[in-house]
């Protein structure tokens, strides 16, 4: 990546600059069966239209709070770097009731409900699909995202040092994560090219660290695997092999 990468989003266009075809995240949930996999060019392409329905459709502007209610997951990953394009702070796990923009999944519809903006819902189902009808108070991302432009540039540039990030009650500017997210991808030992496991959630630095941020940071690709508990241990040594995976966090 470059040195002068300052945001999440500029990784991001490191990587699609450096090598559109490589894989960036896959991702497996042991509970359904569900395996995707995302070139940094598709993933980008998500980022875009994400960010677009963000600042477009949701009238969403930097210094905005978006609450993110979501576990691990792929689309979780596009709207975190969708927020740090358009300079919206992504607020994971936060209280509805405080933030602008709310993103829920199945299990938070109910209380994303405190929030008195707008209400985006992922059902989190494979492939993306969309809810049957989309809940009560929400629009749905699986109907709303495919319209939106395939490009995306910002109305205001975003500042580096503007908050972007809030996990575990603890407020990260853009250049404060690339920042531990190089020194992260540094201690784990990932060289450009590598392929981290994770199997951790989202709902702390550790876990957001390892299953996007730093092996974005090194310029490697992650193998992110939700209800992972639920896989034996030879079944995980068996994905390590068949992934080409070089390091694990679980």
């Amino acid at each position: 990546m470059n040195a002068s990468d300052r945001t999440p989003a500029d990784l991001l266009r490191s990587a699609l600059a450096a090598d559109p075809a490589r894989p960036l995240v896959t991702f497996y949930d042991d509970a359904t069966g569900e395996r995707v996999e995302l070139s940094v060019a598709t993933f980008a392409n998500w980022v875009a239209k994400t960010a677009n329905l963000l600042q477009g459709e949701l009238s969403a502007a930097p210094g905005d709070r978006l609450a993110l209610l979501l576990p691990a997951h792929w689309q979780t990953a596009v709207w975190l770097l969708a927020c740090s394009s358009v300079g919206v702070t992504a607020e994971v796990g936060a209280d509805p009731a405080d933030a602008d923009l709310v993103v829920a999944g199945p299990d938070a519809l109910d209380a994303g409900l405190a929030c008195s903006g707008e209400r985006i819902a992922l059902s989190l189902a494979p492939m993306g699909r969309r809810f049957p009808a989309a809940p009560a108070g929400y629009a749905d991302y699986a109907v709303e995202v495919p319209s939106q432009g395939d490009r995306f540039a910002p109305f205001v540039p975003v500042d580096p040092e503007a908050p972007a990030l809030v996990v575990d009650g603890t407020e990260h500017s853009g250049a404060q994560v690339v920042a531990q997210a190089r020194a992260d991808a540094e201690a784990l030992g990932l060289p450009p090219g590598a392929r981290l496991l994770s199997g951790l959630g989202y709902g702390h630095w550790k876990g957001l660290s390892a299953g996007l941020y730093a092996p974005l940071a090194a310029g490697g690709s992650v193998v992110l695997c939700r209800n992972a508990q639920q896989l034996a241990p030879e079944a995980l040594a068996q994905r390590v092999e068949s992934e080409r995976v070089t390091v694990t966090a679980v």
